[in-house]
This record gives structure tokens, C-alpha cells and sequence, in this order.
């Protein structure tokens, strides 16, 4: 198969989808990678280190015209649209929740579109997003500590206090990856951590296995309410597979902290769980609602891009290697996790929730691939 990797155009997206070790294996195999130049300027891979793992390196248009199989890092951006083509493979995070207008594009485009964000395995485990959302959540405490500071517009709150000076409140809004990271960079920092989830099994075992600074909450609209007033440092952590997140926080709970206080909203890929969020960028990463600072960076793990690549294609290349060597949908058939990573194919939308968000009729995957 031939595969394309072209350069991220996210504003401030500096991860790219493969890296040369990818490329070598792929070759390896007997398939063509074509790899846009500086594509990999971001992560510090020069195109010579391309090339010596057997990539062809050219430009753009070549890397979309060759490419059967895309292989990214973020969703397409509009002035990418032109270039995809009916039967093309793309492979990358589409968040399609938080995008009527990307949805639409893709199901008009005819390609198919395998999400990293919805391939799962047995266990409910979702593969492909955890290394990312332990980069984030251990960059949302350390994004936490930074904005905190006065000059950022913070309430100058050290996280960690000193003797003599109370250290700061930090509320992570759900006990999944993201936010058992949050935890324990907060916890490391010696903050005083509230993490709150729905799921009393899953509070029980954070229970056990955290520090004794971290204290585990049932969450509901009262108990946030009860945490706002002390926290200063609020950290969305919510997820659900393929949905848009919910609104958990809302504008009239957000008056509830005080000015100067943070929210980090790493839900923001999927609409974000607080009323008041609104992606950004890391050129101008916080805004400020009802004197709340908000950090709402819709691409966290790209400010660290050497970690955030290699880990995550340490994740995405084997799934990789089955799309391009068995083709689709060969390699869904023979593999449910991956089958569930598809969400639109040839102009039909098979993941449920965005089928249902925007107004498609449901094609189950099984039949796509049939």
C-alpha cells in the first residue's frame, strides 16, 4: 500500500503522525511512505532521517495523491478537504462530536475515516487515546502551575504552598486517565486534590492506590458546587467515546470561584465539559469568563511534541501496519477494535453518536465492512 503522512497545519500542532522507525517497518513490508517535507520539523526528525528509513519525501499534493492510507496526528483543517479523495484511507483523532462542519466534509469527501479516539479494545480500554491523555494530564497540572502565577492573570497561588501557607485546591472532574494523571502530578506537587467521578468502583481502587492528599468524591452538580469556592485549579477530565462531552459546569457554578482561579478544560476536543469553554491555542493559550482564567488548548500534547509523538505512534504503527497490509476492510474484519475506530466510510456515518447528533442515518460498522 502506499501511505501518506503530511505535515500537521493545526495552528501550533507540532507532532507528526509517524516517525522513522514507522517508516522503516512499513517498507520493510513492501509498502511505498510518502512523508511531506518538515514534516517532522516539530518533533526534531529532519527528512534525511526519513529518507534513510526508506521514506520518499515530496511535497503536499504528492503526499495526498499517493497516499491510499493518510496517517495523521489531528483532524483535517478545511483547506485540506480539496485534497482528500472518495475511497481514501484517513487515519487520525477527528473528534467528529465537536464538528458538524468536519463531519459533513468527510461523509461529502467519500473517504474513510478511522478515529484514533473510538478504536477499542475488549476491556473498554481506548488504545489509542491514553498516551495522549496522559500527556495531558500531567500537562494540565503543570499548565495549572504556570497560569496560576500573577503575571499570567492568576490568583499567584504555589500549588505546593510553604510552611506557614496552605497549598492550593485542585478539582479534576472525572477518574479516568486524564484525570488519574492530573492526580498524581497535583498530588507530587503536594496540592491538596479532590477527584471526582460517577463510577464508586472506580473511586474505590483511586482510593487505594493514591496518595493521602488525594481525596476521592462522588460527583454531582451539588458537590461540584461545594468545591468551587476553594479550588484554584479546576481540571475537566470527562470523556466519553465518540459523544460530545456534557456541560458540567456552568456559568452561574463558574461565579462560584474566585477571580484568578483556573480551569483547564481537557474535555475541549469534545466540546468541552464547562459552559464557558472555548478552544485556544498555544499562542494564546487562557481568556478570561466571570474572572475565571480558562486553559483550553485543543491540541495540550503537541507543547511537548517529542514525548507526545513517540508515544503516540508507539501506539497508532501497529494498527497501521494491518490497515496497510491487509487493506480495508480486511483489516477491520479480523480485528473489533479497530473495527470500532471507524466512523465514516464511503459517505456513511457509523458511529452512532454523531449519527445521531447531526441528523445520519446509523450504519453499523459490521456492515460497512461486510
Amino acid at each position: 500500500m502506499r501511505v501518506g503522512v503530511p505535515r500537521e497545519r493545526k495552528t501550533d500542532e507540532y507532532r507528526v503522525g509517524m516517525t522513522p522507525a514507522g517508516v522503516e517497518t512499513l517498507v520493510k513490508r513492501g509498502h511505498e511512505v510518502f512523508v511531506e517535507e518538515g514534516a517532522g520539523a516539530g518533533t526534531h526528525v529532519t527528512d534525511e532521517e526519513y529518507r534513510a528509513a526508506g521514506a520518499q519525501i515530496g511535497a503536499v499534493d504528492q503526499v495526498w495523491q499517493s497516499g491510499d492510507l493518510i496517517v495523521k496526528v489531528k483532524e483535517p483543517l478545511e483547506d485540506e478537504y480539496p485534497r482528500i479523495r472518495s475511497g481514501q484511507i484517513l487515519f487520525t483523532y477527528f473528534h467528529f462530536a465537536a464538528s458538524e462542519s468536519l463531519t459533513r466534509a468527510m461523509v461529502d469527501s467519500g473517504a474513510t475515516c478511522i478515529a484514533y479516539e473510538t478504536v477499542e479494545l475488549p476491556d473498554g480500554s481506548l488504545p489509542l487515546l491514553i498516551p495522549m491523555s496522559e500527556v495531558a494530564g500531567r500537562l494540565a497540572v503543570q499548565a495549572g502551575a504556570k497560569y496560576l502565577e500573577r503575571p499570567f492573570g492568576g490568583r499567584g497561588v504555589l500549588l505546593s504552598g510553604v510552611p506557614g501557607v496552605k497549598p492550593a485546591t485542585v478539582t479534576i472532574i472525572g477518574g479516568g486517565v486524564v484525570g488519574v494523571n492530573s492526580a498524581k502530578v497535583a498530588a507530587g506537587f503536594g496540592a491538596n486534590v479532590y477527584i471526582l467521578d460517577v463510577d464508586l468502583p472506580r473511586l474505590r481502587y483511586l482510593d487505594d492506590i493514591m496518595s493521602h492528599n488525594v481525596s476521592t468524591v462522588f460527583s454531582n452538580a451539588q458537590t461540584v458546587r461545594k468545591l468551587l469556592p476553594e479550588t484554584d485549579l479546576l481540571i475537566g477530565a470527562i470523556y466519553l467515546t465518540g459523544a460530545r462531552t456534557p456541560t458540567l459546569v456552568t456559568r452561574e457554578m463558574l461565579k462560584l470561584m474566585r477571580p484568578g482561579s483556573l480551569l483547564v478544560d481537557v474535555c475541549v476536543d469534545q466540546g468541552g465539559m464547562a459552559e464557558t469553554t472555548r478552544p485556544t491555542t498555544h499562542t494564546k493559550p487562557t481568556y478570561v469568563e466571570e474572572g475565571v482564567v480558562h486553559y483550553c488548548v485543543a491540541n495540550m500534547p503537541s507543547a511537548v511534541s517529542l514525548t507526545s509523538t513517540y508515544a503516540l505512534t508507539n501506539a497508532t504503527l501497529p494498527y497501521a501496519v494491518r490497515l496497510a497490509d491487509k487493506g480495508f476492510p480486511a483489516a477491520l474484519r479480523n480485528d473489533p477494535s479497530l473495527k470500532l475506530g471507524l466512523n465514516v466510510s464511503a459517505g456513511k456515518v457509523s458511529l452512532a453518536s454523531i449519527a445521531e447528533q447531526f441528523g445520519y442515518s446509523y450504519i453499523p460498522p459490521d456492515e460497512i465492512v461486510a
